[in-house]
């Protein structure tokens, strides 16, 4: 492993998160890019764990311990975003607010039922990477001890 790695490796996770944060809110009138954002964050912490090994990266990511319950809520969050509208007989998946209903707005982003399915798709995909990179991480470790 080069000196290089070693230093760049532990300081990577917070710019995964933003370019993930700003690959979901990308625009309102495009489809966010929430497995994307996932997948750059769950490398990050891969990188983390190959660099600094199963237990110092799960001392310096205590979130890691509880990747299970992050996958699951994002699984919640996803599919809740996704079937708001079968109750009120309307398709799955169908954006609210409707095209010519009010919108709220954070600043210039537009909260759509898109941006919530989008972050609960992140959230899935995180979880899942994370607990799957720190299984393989264990399973490592202990065949090589």
């Amino acid at each position: 492993m080069t000196p290089i790695v070693k230093v760049v490796a532990p300081r990577l996770l917070p710019v995964a998160v933003i370019v993930a944060f700003a690959l979901i809110v990308k625009g309102y009138t495009d489809v966010g890019e929430g497995f994307g954002a996932g997948v750059i964050v769950g490398l990050a912490v891969g990188l983390r764990y190959v660099v600094l090994g199963p237990e110092r990266a799960d001392d310096s990511m205590p979130f890691v311990r509880r990747a299970d319950a992050l996958a699951a809520a994002g699984l919640l969050v996803a599919l809740a975003c996704g079937f708001v509208g079968v109750p009120f007989g309307e398709p799955p998946f169908t954006h609210h607010p409707l095209p010519g209903e009010p919108v709220l707005k954070v600043g210039t982003l537009e909260l759509t039922t898109a941006i919530g399915f989008d972050i609960g798709l992140f959230l899935l995909v995180v979880g899942v990477v994370v607990l799957l990179i720190r299984e393989l991480s264990r399973l490592v470790a202990e065949a090589g001890s």
